[in-house]
């Protein structure tokens, strides 16, 4: 076993070096190059945020000041100069900066591989292998980041934040709309094919969860996000998409939309209004009027803290509300369901640009008993490598934005301050969100003579 252990760790440490050697690495996963590929680009992703979480922790700026000899002001060593200026390297500059090493990154691949259509193109094999040299350009961009001046760096890229993260929320959405989909059409089938009638009662047990969600969510938000002579933008914000959330869940069930599309029904439109509910609460959050925002340990402690003139404690980051925990979750899922989906939905394969293509091959199992990953994409990509790596620069905006709360800062203060912008680009992004899903659903009946199945 431990000469086993031994050579699996050489092999492996060679999947480091090129793509080759993992497709005949006995000790790799039996699965496709293509999810492998993905999986490992998306770890990329996770370890930035992971680290970007460190550096934002409250209390990271003085503990690094007690190392000796380290941080400008800090504690210092007889005859060596502190060099290091700790306000850059944690809190809120810190993320901004491997935000942009991580965007840029994954920008550089998108524009690498434009028009890749099989692994046999000689680009594919800087995406599916060379992975120490890939790590090594990306710790090259991430230290570049760290000598950027500050002056009005933070400011243009929290902008460029807001608008990448608009499209990041689209693209969740379109995520979840392709996972719904997957999941009724996967238990229908499953129900259909057994006669087992648990799987429809699970699929209506899970509907009826996710309306009763919804429902108890937008009673919360009039209770506690809204005020009789005030917050008329919520009232707004929390009826408005209410609204489209019943038209939507009604449009999902009617004759011709069924008739069109069989697995079409309420679980999707269930798990889209709340979606919709939580991309509402996330605005409602980033309202500067703390009136109609209360902090989630006000609401329960019952502590009322109402923001008063001159009060600049509320104008620093909460780095770790209830929001920005939500975001992460929903921000790993859908991550990490980008790496690993195939969907059979024609039109989400359009919208996220997956080709579809590839060979329906298997691990193969070699002599030594051990399973390999085999290369799919020799006749087609199964994915837009372009589009894959602009998905992952966008999501590298909004990981951004979520650890610093959509506040923009000021450096002159060094305090971040919440703006309505943000509450409008959220709140906008599930209107475009709750239309793409509509367009899914009256999209075959509009235009009965294409395909999409």
């Amino acid at each position: 076993c431990i000469v086993k252990g031994g050579i699996c760790s050489v092999k492996y440490a060679s999947c480091l070096c090129g793509s080759a050697p993992c497709l005949l690495c006995g000790c790799c996963p039996s699965s496709k190059n293509s999810t492998i590929t993905r999986l490992v680009f998306s770890c990329f992703l996770l370890l930035g945020t992971f680290v970007s979480v460190i550096m934002i922790l409250p209390g990271m700026e003085t503990q690094l000041r007690k190392i000796p000899g380290f941080c400008q002001g800090g504690t210092s060593i007889p005859g060596l100069e502190n060099h290091m200026n700790c306000d850059v390297i944690v809190g809120y500059k810190s993320v901004y900066r491997l935000g942009f090493a991580m965007t840029c990154f994954f920008f550089l691949f998108s524009v690498i591989m434009v028009c890749v259509r099989s692994s046999r193109d000689p680009r594919a094999v800087l995406q599916n292998g060379v992975w120490f040299l890939k790590f090594l350009v990306l710790l090259a961009i991430t230290v570049g980041a760290f000598y950027i001046p500050d002056g009005t760096f933070h400011t243009v890229w929290f902008y460029i934040g807001m608008v990448g993260s608009f499209l990041f929320i689209i693209i969740q959405l379109i995520l979840l709309i392709d996972f719904a989909h997957s999941w009724n059409k996967v238990w229908v089938e499953k129900a259909e094919s057994s006669d087992n009638k648990c799987w429809f009662a699970g699929l209506l047990s899970f509907t009826i969860t996710y309306y009763a969600l919804t429902i108890t969510a937008v009673v919360l938000f009039f209770i506690y996000y809204t005020k009789p002579d005030d917050c008329t933008e919520h009232k707004v914000f929390i009826s408005l998409n209410l609204i489209l959330c019943v038209i939507v869940s009604i449009v999902a069930i009617l004759p011709k939309i069924q008739e069109a599309q069989p697995h079409s029904g309420l679980l999707q439109s269930s798990l889209i209004s709340l979606y919709t509910m939580y991309v509402t609460w996330s605005a409602m959050t980033n309202n500067p009027n703390r009136n109609c925002n209360p902090s989630l340990l006000s609401l329960v402690s019952n502590v009322n803290v109402t923001e008063t003139p001159g009060d600049e404690t509320s104008k620093h980051v909460q780095w770790w509300d209830a929001q920005g925990i939500v975001s992460l979750v929903i921000f790993l899922f859908c991550t990490l369901y980008a790496s690993i989906r195939s969907s059979s939905n024609a039109q989400v394969n359009k919208l996220m640009q997956t080709e579809g293509g590839g060979s329906d091959v298997e691990g193969v199992v070699g002599e030594d008993g051990f399973s390999r990953a085999v290369d799919n994409e020799e006749d087609g990509v199964t994915y837009s490598y372009s589009f894959f790596h602009f998905h992952l620069c966008l999501a590298s905006l909004y990981i951004m934005m979520t650890l610093t709360n959509w506040y923009q800062p000021d450096t002159s203060t060094q305090a971040m301050y919440s703006l309505m912008p943000a509450v409008w680009v959220k709140m906008s992004s599930s209107w475009l969100g709750l239309g793409i899903y509509l367009w899914t659903l009256i999209a075959p009946v509009l235009f009965p003579d294409r395909d999409f199945s």
